[in-house]
Parts: C-alpha cells; structure tokens; sequence
C-alpha cells in the first residue's frame, strides 16, 4: 500500500455520505496525474478539505439536535479530539516533507507510524475499560527497555539512544517517556515509581537531554498538582538525571527533516513553516482542551501537555527531533500511546470518614476502567 492509497483511504473515512461522490471524482483526478509527486500535494490539499467537511458535518448534526453550545471537545470527546489534533499534526507534517522534496519512503514511514500507534492505542483503551491495563508493571518494564537501549543500543556521535529493526533506527525514548509519564500520573505506585528512576538513569547514561526534559517537565508538573510522597520522588529523581545529562556533551549533528525544521521549515517556503508551526502546536491543544473537562484527571492531563511542550522546546533550542510534524515513527507512535490519558472517568463524591477511621493511602492507584 502506497502513502497515495493511505491518504484515499482517509478522505473515504473523514467525508460524509453525501460528499463522497466529489471524493471518489478527487481521488480518480489525483491517480490521473501524469508528473510524478504530484498526486500526493493534491490529496494532502483534498485531506484538509475532508476534515473541515467532517467537522462541519458533525456540526451540522448537533445543532439539528438543538444543542447551542458546541465546540470540538463536545464534538468528539477529549480522546476523539485529541487523536485528530494527532491526524491534523501528521498531515501537516506530510505536506511539509512533500513541499520540501523529501523522499516518498519519509512519507510513508510516518503514515505508518500513525496507523500503528492509533491500533495500539486502541488496544491500550481497550485494557483500560476492562480494568487489564497495569500500570506500574508496565512502567517498570519500559524503564527496563530504556535502560537496556541506554547500555546496548546504537550509538551515534558518542549517543546511544536507538535500536536498529531491519534498516530502521528508531528511538525508544520518544515512544516510552510520554507513556511512562501519564501512567505514572494516574497510578504513582512503587512498581511505577522504579520504572520512573530506571527511565531517569537511562536517559542521563544516552544522553538525551531532549526526553529527560520531557521527563523532568512532566512529573515536575505532577509534583506541583499532586504533592504525595512518590510524585515528589519522581520529580526529583527526574531532575537529577536531566542534570547529569545536561553536563554531559551531545554533539549530535542537525538531521533534515528532522532537527530545527521548526527554523529550516521556512527556507522552503513559508506555508511549509506556517504549517510545521501549527502542527506543533495542535500537540498541546488536547492539554488544553481538556481544562474545562470535570471527567478527567487534571494531573495527567497537565502532564501530558508538559512533557510534549518540553519534546517541542528541546526541538526549538538543539538538534533533538520535531515530534510528529518532522521525520520519524519514533514520536508519532509516542504521540498515539500517550492519548490513553485521556480517558474518561467518572469523579466520585468521596464518603465522609467514620470518626476514627483511618484515612486513605494518598498514594493509591488513580488508573482504572472508565467509559471512554
């Protein structure tokens, strides 16, 4: 499958019924061009339509219901907008890469990475709702991970922070820290908490000063929103390894369409920077959508949009990747995986305490299964 049949594939989805004939007439046009890295401009330009008819369409439908006050969190719930603030990153990102002249295998990999990261969150949700997903096993076993890529990895320029699959180097870091980082945010327990320091001492032995900040800014903001015990631990813990890192040298050099494409995006042509920009910034927009939201946990949702307004500025200020907008699965899937955040949960009128009786552990478990 070509990224031109992913791309068809998507403008089918996203249109409603009614204007499927004018993108059926599309995509026949586009397979019709005869110059070769035309038909994928085109389809990107007939994408961005087709998700503006899919918002106004879903628009249309509520104020038929008589519903007035509308926006898109109520549109498709804080995990439905959350996961097209990720599309609209990716496609943004793609038309960048096609403007620029990068090589139809770029493209792809990110499309892929996409559809990859969207399935597995879908099984991640899925665990949630029936109660399976654990997250302190599972952040003990990522920090394991980590730290096996910080001592066994590829290294590079004197980094070692990739895993080489097949002709593929990716970089598990950017997959794991933001997971890592929302699930210790709804269940800070111990098991957690040792996945935590494991990830902060293989992220100061790479070095990767990008993803320790990542790290160290989101359980920091974690900290200030929920001051237990184990919140303050993995701050700290977090810090120090951001410290050791930063102390060390990292001399890796600017890859194109990967590093300072926030800056080097503009030199191509300036909707190519506009839209490297916006694609950034629609990463945090789930963040801060979900402000106003009585059914999600504050805490991990402000976590999450610390560690990738942390990912986005180490972007802006030294040769670390451009998340989702630039080249590279590695972030893309991250992005996907971390959304599990933003499940819904139902917040419980806590029953006042019998005098006398013992208060709850602040340290309990927050994860648990939702409707979603």
């Amino acid at each position: 499958m070509t990224v031109v049949d992913l791309v068809s594939g998507l403008i089918r989805r996203l249109l409603p019924p009614s204007l499927q004939p004018w993108g059926e007439a599309a995509i026949a046009e586009a397979r019709s061009l005869d110059r070769p890295g035309e038909a994928l401009p085109f389809l990107l330009g007939c994408l961005s339509w087709a998700l503006g008819e899919a918002i106004r369409f879903r628009f249309s439908k509520l104020s038929s219901r008589g519903e007035d006050t509308m926006n898109l969190d109520d549109l498709f719930g804080p995990r439905g907008l959350a996961v097209g603030c990720g599309i609209g990153a990716t496609g943004l990102g793609l038309a960048y890469m096609a403007a620029g002249g990068a090589p139809a295998s770029y493209l792809l990999m990110n499309v892929v990475a996409l559809a990859f990261g969207l399935v597995t969150l879908g099984i991640l949700v899925l665990a949630d709702r029936r109660g399976h997903l654990a997250p302190g096993p599972i952040n003990l076993l990522l920090g394991l991970i980590l730290l096996g890529v910080s001592l066994w990895g590829v290294s590079a320029d004197g980094v070692t922070r990739w895993v080489a699959l097949g002709p593929l180097a990716i970089q598990p870091g950017l997959m794991i820290v933001p997971l890592m980082a929302v699930l210790f945010a709804r269940s800070r327990d111990l098991l957690s908490l040792g996945g935590v320091a494991l990830a902060a001492l293989a992220l100061a032995l790479q070095p990767d000063r990008g993803m320790a900040g990542a790290l160290a800014a989101g359980l920091a903001v974690l900290a200030l929103t929920r001051t237990d015990r184990r919140s303050l631990a993995a701050a700290g813990l977090s810090i120090a390894g951001l410290v050791v890192a930063l102390v060390q040298a990292d001399p890796s050099p600017a890859v194109p369409f990967v590093d300072r494409i926030l800056y080097s995006s503009f030199g191509i042509h300036p909707l190519a920077g506009a839209a490297v920009l916006l694609g950034s910034a629609l990463l945090v927009v789930p963040a801060l959508g979900a402000v106003r939201r009585k059914d999600l946990e504050p805490s991990a949702w402000a976590t999450f949009g610390a560690v990738w307004a942390a990912i986005i500025a180490a972007a802006a200020l030294g040769n670390y990747p451009t998340p989702v907008v630039g080249y590279g699965g590695s972030a893309v899937v991250g992005y996907c995986l971390s959304l599990i955040v933003f499940s819904r949960h139902r917040r419980e009128v806590e029953p006042r305490p019998l005098e006398g009786a013992r208060p709850a552990d602040e340290d309990r478990p927050l994860l648990f299964a939702g409707p979603s």
